[in-house]
């Protein structure tokens, strides 16, 4: 069984007086008054069955033993002072694991990410391209983007962007022939689905557009893949105009209507709520947000 340590109170105490050689100065610094300073270092005196202070009128001065134990204890403090600084820091510095959809990793945050590594080059960001299920983040994600409708029991949720449809195609997809003038004339294109045709159907008849057979074209498993398709001229894609923005601003694909609609779902950050204060994660989110405040600025 170890021995028992002195008090942390008497020993702080003991190391704040021995380094002012004064009560009344260790007092201030721990916010205690005079008189208890006076008590723990007798406290600490019994404690020991050793005399620390030599005490004169005006004056404190140290005995020999108590030199050499405010040495040891003054290295001690300053280790622990050191280990705590280190311990603070990762909240703020080493690595943060970042997990999105791939689409939005692939369009959206990876040509980003040079912008935060000059910005906080104390933080390693890694990036996790996975679908995740919806509510699940385990231990190993710091921050998460979730599509959907902003409310995870046990997260903590700060909506990033909207999604607002429009359809988008090649330049290419225009130079054969058949005509892209208006939404009817979608009937005359092969229509391009992200996972489901529910997309298109609701898009459709949102803006009362008949006779078109939202039944054909291909089903991609990831918008990047779709927009891939779209760019080559494979077919009209229905996709999100941020998303796309990289493949829009490249020319690779233009939007021929100005028609959108806003999707019930939206991109939000994530994190468990016990990590919400963390100082690593909030820099994190704070730089995502300011990404699209600062794209927003543009626009107006």
């Amino acid at each position: 069984m170890p021995k028992r340590l002195p008090p942390l109170n008497a020993l702080k105490a003991f190391e704040s007086a021995a380094r002012h050689l004064s009560f009344t100065k260790a007092a201030d610094e721990l916010f205690v008054t005079q008189a208890a300073v006076s008590h723990q270092i007798k406290s600490l005196e019994s404690y020991l069955s050793t005399k620390l202070f030599h005490r004169k009128n005006r004056s404190l001065l140290l005995t020999e033993e108590g030199q050499g134990y405010f040495q040891d204890l003054r290295d001690i403090f300053s280790q622990v002072q050191e280990a705590t600084d280190r311990l603070l820091a990762m909240g703020a510095k080493g690595a943060i694991t970042v997990a999105t959809p791939p689409s939005f990793a692939s369009q959206w945050l990876v040509p980003k990410l040079h912008e935060f590594s000059v910005l906080h080059s104390d933080i390693d960001v890694r990036i996790k391209a996975i679908d995740l299920d919806d509510g699940f983040l385990d231990d190993s994600i710091d921050v998460g983007v979730y599509y959907g409708r902003g409310s995870w029991s046990g997260l903590h949720s700060t909506k990033l962007l909207g999604e607002y449809l429009t359809p988008m195609c090649s330049p290419l997809l225009l130079q054969r022939g058949k005509p892209l003038n208006s939404l009817d004339d979608l009937k005359h294109h092969t229509l391009l689905h992200d996972s489901t045709r529910n997309a298109w159907k609701n898009w459709l008849q949102a803006f009362n557009v008949k006779n078109v057979n939202v039944n054909q074209g291909p089903i991609f498993s990831h918008t990047m893949l779709i927009l891939q398709a779209a760019s080559i001229g494979q077919g009209i894609a229905l996709s999100d105009t941020v998303l796309a923005k990289p493949d829009i601003d490249s020319g690779r694909l233009i939007c021929p209507f100005a028609q959108k609609i806003e999707s019930r779902n939206s991109y939000y950050l994530v994190c468990q709520e016990s990590q919400a204060d963390k100082s690593k994660i909030k820099v994190f989110i704070d730089w995502m947000l300011s990404q699209v405040e600062a794209v927003d600025e543009q626009a107006d």
